[in-house]
């Protein structure tokens, strides 16, 4: 079942001003940052972003690298936004809008876990899209609670400094060799770990000598 909560009493939300730097320094802070969505009867849907990809239209993987067309104009607007993309026709996508105005650039929610759900109920982008009921009517939302969607500061407990790791990005056939994904490294959520790094036991999980999880 959906962990729901009837009022928003966590942090407050994140100001606009920490969206408007490039992609690539905003991605891995919100790593342990809140995605949080108001449901149409007034609870609320929040999970914690445990990876994040970083995209800039100076590079081939990005979708404004090559033109600005309809589909992709949200991503050339302010920074603060949602960009929701359709991908191979069927899965959705839910990215946020950084930088500036007028140059294509933004980070890709690539996996959230979501409290008192299975861990990977949302390991993914079309999953996490899936699970939290995002498509394009959703795109141009500004990352705002007025809208509905929004994203609320890290949590006390993950520290002011959570470890993350750094990594390729996935499913790009250019722009492989910048390390511009990033995921929770506790969290057993994430969609892919990166190779030799293994995945950590659930809690409560007593750890063999060698440190795998029995």
């Amino acid at each position: 079942m959906a962990v729901r909560e009837l009022e928003w009493n966590g942090p407050s939300l994140l100001p606009a001003g920490f969206f408007a730097r490039p992609a690539e320094q905003v991605a891995p802070e919100l790593v342990g940052c809140r995605l949080v969505r108001r449901l149409d009867d007034g609870g609320l849907l929040s999970g914690l972003i445990v990876e994040t990809e970083a995209y800039s239209q100076e590079e081939p993987a990005c979708h404004g690298h090559r033109r600005r067309s309809p589909s992709n104009e949200t991503l050339f607007g302010e920074p603060g936004r949602f960009y929701v993309y359709v991908s191979y026709g069927i899965h959705h996508c839910v990215n946020v809008v950084t930088g500036r105005s007028d140059w294509a650039n933004g980070v890709l929610l690539r996996a959230v876990a979501v409290p008192g759900e299975p861990e990977r109920v949302a390991a993914g982008p079309a999953l996490l899209a899936r699970r939290f009921g995002l498509d394009r009517r959703h795109d141009g939302l500004p990352v705002h609670p007025a809208s509905g969607l929004w994203l609320a500061p890290r949590p006390s407990t993950l520290g002011p400094a959570p470890v993350l790791t750094q990594a390729q990005r996935i499913g790009i056939r250019e722009g492989r060799e910048l390390l511009w994904r990033w995921y929770l490294r506790s969290s057993r959520s994430v969609s892919r770990r990166a190779p030799g790094d293994r995945q950590p036991p659930r809690p409560g999980v007593a750890l063999e000598p060698s440190g795998v999880g029995l």
